[in-house]
């Protein structure tokens, strides 16, 4: 049966994979997020995770507001860069896990989630920047995944409780799924960041701080919250964070912190995390952090 070892979060900002594509691995303002990307490699290479379920928003680039979903499941065996207007960055296509995607869509609607479906779509830096930064020197990250893009960009959304008993779904999904796989979660996005209006350029470290140690401890805190709220703290986009409680969802009540970093060097607060489910499953750390379950 396949499992959850462990969940993921970190940020998707374009500039991560402009860094990786020109060689920015040394450079002083470059290499904390490098690092950070490091420690996440290094623990989907000892956990030997099989498939990443990864979790992101379009940034309006193969997602339009004419046609604008909540869930959007992707159900594919190939996911190639998009062309975000400089044309397509020369990475390999990641490869998808077609049997997993489909079981996991079944799964979902019988569990009363109304997901919508996408096949042949290109993905956009939402999606690259951090799988891109898996692989390394050698090629690309080995593994599949299966993509999940949430609709965060346009109100109506997904409240933060919704978000959270996806998760729930998703960990039943995963979970009845009869391939032996190591499948790791691993949300995108944020952390406090505005690009827009009177508070453009906003950052709010302190609660950055404080959203990393609720995920890890108190759950609950988070999911509760109102969007206006996440809005408020983090910035209108930075707000995007809820996305991080689909993976949390997924994982164990208690999990074990793996890393933890953040690295604010323009305007996002960019964030890696990761942990691991404890005993029958793992925890995260920042920078991003690694749970596993």
């Amino acid at each position: 049966m396949a499992r959850i070892v462990g969940g993921i979060g970190a940020s998707h900002t374009p500039t991560i994979g402009y860094a990786k594509d020109t060689g920015k691995h040394n450079d002083p303002v470059w290499k904390p997020i490098f690092d950070g990307f490091d420690a996440i490699r290094s623990w989907v290479t000892a956990k030997n995770v099989d498939v990443i379920f990864l979790i992101y928003n379009d940034h309006v680039t193969s997602f339009f507001f004419d046609h604008y979903s909540a869930f959007v499941l992707g159900i594919d065996d190939r996911y190639a860069a998009a062309d975000e207007g400089g044309g397509p960055r020369n990475v390999a296509a990641a490869r998808g896990h077609l049997g997993l995607s489909q079981h996991i869509a079944k799964s979902l609607v019988a569990d009363e989630f109304d997901m919508s479906f996408f096949q042949g779509k290109p993905v956009d830096h939402g999606f690259l920047s951090p799988i891109s930064m898996l692989g390394n020197e050698s090629g690309p990250w080995s593994g599949s995944v299966v993509p999940l893009q949430v609709g965060v960009l346009q109100q109506p959304m997904p409240s933060a409780k919704r978000m959270w008993k996806l998760g729930q779904a998703l960990k039943r999904a995963i979970e009845s799924y009869p391939e032996d796989l190591n499948v790791a979660v691993m949300a995108t996005g944020g952390l406090s960041h505005q690009v827009h209006g009177e508070r453009a350029g906003f950052l709010n470290e302190p609660w950055d701080t404080e959203f990393l140690e609720l995920l890890e401890k108190s759950p609950d805190q988070l999911v509760n919250m109102k969007l206006s709220e996440y809005a408020a703290k983090s910035g209108v986009e930075g707000a995007e964070v809820v996305m991080w409680l689909i993976m949390r969802g997924a994982l164990s009540e208690q999990v074990k912190l793996v890393h933890k970093q953040t690295y604010a060097p323009s305007v996002t607060n960019i964030a890696r995390w990761f942990s691991r489910m404890p005993i029958t499953s793992q925890v995260p750390r920042p920078f991003g952090r690694i749970w596993s379950t």
